[in-house]
């Protein structure tokens, strides 16, 4: 199959946009991380590009994911035949938030991570 083009609009830390690097790595496809914490102009790419502000967004092929989980990523893929079927356990949840605790820590500027 040929490599689909992505871009993934993710946060640093995030159980949603870990979920959705865990598909990509789950299938090795290449793609472009857009880091909307570390950098405030691909967030307001993002914004623009999907027309809201919730994140993951994940562009595949030119089609916006907009506020997308791993897992809804993965079955994007697999519905539109731009990957084939994988066993392969991902190793993180592909559809979890962080908690609220974790949301709170990463408030104060500690760093947080993101377990399985």
């Amino acid at each position: 199959m040929e490599k689909p083009q992505i871009t993934a609009y993710l946060k640093t830390v995030c159980g949603w946009s870990n979920g959705v690097r865990a598909v990509l790595a789950k299938y090795e496809l290449p793609y472009t991380e857009k880091d909307i914490i570390q950098n405030p102009a691909f967030r307001w790419e993002m914004e623009q590009r999907s027309g809201q502000q919730l994140s993951p967004c994940v562009e595949i092929n030119g089609v916006m994911l907009p506020d997308i989980s791993g897992e809804e990523v993965e079955r994007y893929m697999l519905e539109h035949n731009i990957v084939g079927h994988n066993t392969t356990d991902p190793g993180v949840p592909l559809n979890a938030p962080c908690s609220d605790a974790q949301h709170a820590a990463m408030a104060r500027g500690e760093v947080v991570h993101v377990k399985a």
